[in-house]
Order: C-alpha cells, then sequence, then structure tokens
C-alpha cells in the first residue's frame, strides 16, 4: 500500500453463509466485475447498527431474502485488504478492507422468494453450491477469508 491509503481504517461488516435446507450454500456473482467471481452476502454495517441487525438488513437488501433462522455467529473477526487497484474507488475511498462478522443461517423459504434485482441490485446472478466449492469461486483477495469462514462452517455443521 501507498502513501495515505495505509492510515485508511477498515470499514466494519458483516458476511452472511445462508445454507439450504439441503446443506448449499448461497452465492451470487457480482454485476460490477464481469469476471467469473461469486461471493456470499456480504456489505456494511451502519453507525449505531449491532451486528446482527446489519446482517439481517444486508441480507434482505442484496437478496430479498427473509425468511432465515440464525444457527450461529462466527468467533471473531476477519479483515481483508482491497487490492491496490480497488483504492480509493470502493466505499468511496473511506476505507482500506473490511472487518467482518460472519453469521450462520439457515433459509426456510422457497427459491422464489430470492429476488436480485433489488432497488439497488449487487448481483446479476445466483446459485445453490456445495460449501466445499466457496474457495473456488471468490476473488483473490478475499479468498482466505473464504476459507477460514469455510473451516468454521464446517466445525459447527459436520458440512
Amino acid at each position: 500500500m501507498s502513501g495515505n491509503n495505509v492510515n485508511l481504517p477498515l470499514r466494519s461488516g458483516v458476511g452472511i453463509v445462508v445454507l439450504n435446507k439441503d446443506n448449499k450454500v448461497f452465492v451470487a456473482k457480482r454485476i460490477d466485475n464481469q469476471k467469473n467471481f461469486w461471493q456470499m452476502p456480504q456489505g456494511g454495517v451502519d453507525k449505531g447498527e449491532d451486528y446482527l441487525a446489519a446482517a439481517y438488513r444486508e441480507l434482505e437488501e442484496e437478496t430479498s431474502i427473509k425468511n432465515v433462522e440464525l444457527i450461529k455467529e462466527l468467533d471473531g473477526l476477519i479483515s481483508y485488504e482491497l487490492p491496490k487497484n480497488l483504492l480509493g474507488i470502493i466505499w468511496e475511498g473511506k476505507y482500506r478492507g473490511q472487518d467482518q462478522k460472519w453469521f450462520v443461517m439457515r433459509f426456510l423459504g422457497l427459491d422464489n422468494e430470492v429476488n436480485i434485482k433489488t432497488k439497488h441490485p449487487e448481483f446479476c446472478e445466483w446459485k445453490w453450491i456445495d460449501l466445499e466449492n466457496i474457495t473456488e469461486l471468490v476473488v483473490d483477495f478475499k479468498l482466505h477469508v473464504y476459507e477460514k469462514v469455510k473451516k468454521k462452517v464446517k466445525e459447527i455443521t459436520n458440512l
């Protein structure tokens, strides 16, 4: 990192592992990345908002999913740093990366509840995949996050 970017703070964020009845994981492809990278729902925590409230809000904003139950809040925070080419672009250039609190939730609804054509869409496609495959689809600067999340989810779900 160069110059002032080193002094930028990490943004407070959440990530959500959504498991369906078959223990498949929800992933979606970002609109703003033309490559074949997929991610789980995630986003920022608003000022004064707690992590769990942010997780439910982000999940609904990005996917329209409301019909979930919390399985577990994963211990600790997992951080990532933006690559140099995204610094100063994402989040209005205010942050150098994110400190994320992750949650595992069970989707209780039907697939027709999922709607990524939201008010401010972030995704162009979505699908359910095996937990084992999440690290094959993610952008490289988030790979270590997804490896840690995958390991923690395996420990609590026996997948």
